[in-house]
């Protein structure tokens, strides 16, 4: 289904407490899926995964700062009593923006996974260069899904043929294939995100996984103090060690 500002969206469960799992920049709502569950499972009110503006099924309508994600959540929460956000990566940004107060929505906790805190201006050029590109244009569907999973943090975890990997994946009228993402969205990328976090007015949870190559306990820890490491998992921890975010996500902190 789509919702109000168009955005493609899995959904389930019922009741004013909803939880909101937002991925991270290149990938889609497939990356819960061994999550989804545990979601199911234990979660007591209702949840949504949708895929971002600019990702997988959802409209690729710039403009992409983190704002404006905030704003498309936020019309998803419409109704609901008190949202809970679990976020990865780009996500847990969206998520923290979020609970800053400004979009009428009451945001109980964010948890964030692997949100890279510390950019460099070659990384922060090398993205605002990738924004710049035109979509690359693949013969054959692997192709594009090996793209895809390598713009996901997904490569060596899953292969192309794996669903997570086809969800990123468009067919392009003109012929071949392409990832079902707009490099634009690079362009969100610049201000600063440890600024971003410490903005967050509702509780907010940092983890990563041990292993992340992308952020470390001591970056996390300036904002917050308590953050987590998941053990033997790296940037995608909640698709390596989704029963440990899972446990970190209702203990409630």
């Amino acid at each position: 289904m789509s919702t109000r500002p168009g955005l493609a969206l899995r959904s389930g469960g019922s009741g004013g407490d909803l939880l909101l799992l937002l991925h991270g920049l290149g990938a889609t709502g497939a990356v819960w899926d061994r999550l989804l569950p545990l979601v199911e499972r234990d979660w007591p009110g209702a949840w949504a995964v949708p895929d971002l503006r600019g990702h997988g099924r959802s409209p690729a309508e710039a403009p992409y700062g983190y704002g404006v994600h905030a704003a498309d959540v936020a019309a998803l929460a419409a109704g609901a009593s008190r949202v809970t956000v679990l976020g990865h990566s780009f996500g847990g940004v969206v998520g923290a923006v979020l609970a800053g107060g400004w979009y009428g929505v009451e945001v109980a906790r964010v948890v964030a996974l692997g949100v890279k805190i510390d950019w460099t201006d070659d990384e922060v050029a090398r993205a605002r260069a990738l924004a710049a590109r035109p979509p690359q244009v693949f013969a054959t569907a692997a192709e594009a899904a090996e793209r895809h999973l390598r713009l996901a943090g997904l490569a060596g975890l899953v292969g192309p043929d794996h669903p997570v990997a086809l969800a990123g994946v468009r067919e392009v009228p003109e012929g071949g294939f392409a990832v079902a993402f707009d490099p634009r969205a690079f362009g969100a990328v610049g201000p600063s995100v440890e600024e971003v976090l410490s903005r967050a007015v509702a509780p907010l949870r940092l983890a990563a996984g041990s292993a992340d190559p992308m952020v470390g306990p001591d970056a996390m820890r300036r904002v917050d103090p308590d953050a987590v490491l998941v053990e033997g998992a790296g940037h995608n921890a909640h698709w390596e060690a989704p029963e440990a975010v899972w446990r970190l996500l209702v203990s409630g902190f």
